[in-house]
């Protein structure tokens, strides 16, 4: 009897778990449809950023842009492409 009762605990556990779940993903679309953000603001100013991609295809390096625009290197990689690969000189013979 007394694993039937844990099991029943268990079972309400897991449905309060889904229905928390189901509530939270619910709020999200509300919001989203308000046109509201979703999630932590970004900490990077978006002149810096224009400016950050701006330096990256002008061909600078990561290094070099963390010096010239302040964001982080770990930012850089996270919000930037990645560059194209170029194709090998002499591969189109």
């Amino acid at each position: 009897m007394s694993q039937l009762a844990v099991v029943m605990l268990a079972l309400f556990g897991q449905m309060e778990r889904i229905y928390s779940l189901e509530r939270a993903a619910h709020a999200r679309a509300v919001a989203m449809s308000k046109g509201r953000r979703i999630g932590r603001p970004s900490v990077v100013d978006p002149t810096k950023l224009a400016y950050a991609d701006h330096l990256r295809n002008a061909g600078h390096t990561i290094p070099d842009i963390v010096s010239k625009t302040g964001i982080t290197k770990s930012s850089l990689y996270r919000i930037l492409p990645p560059r194209r690969a170029d194709p090998a000189p002499g591969a189109d013979e």
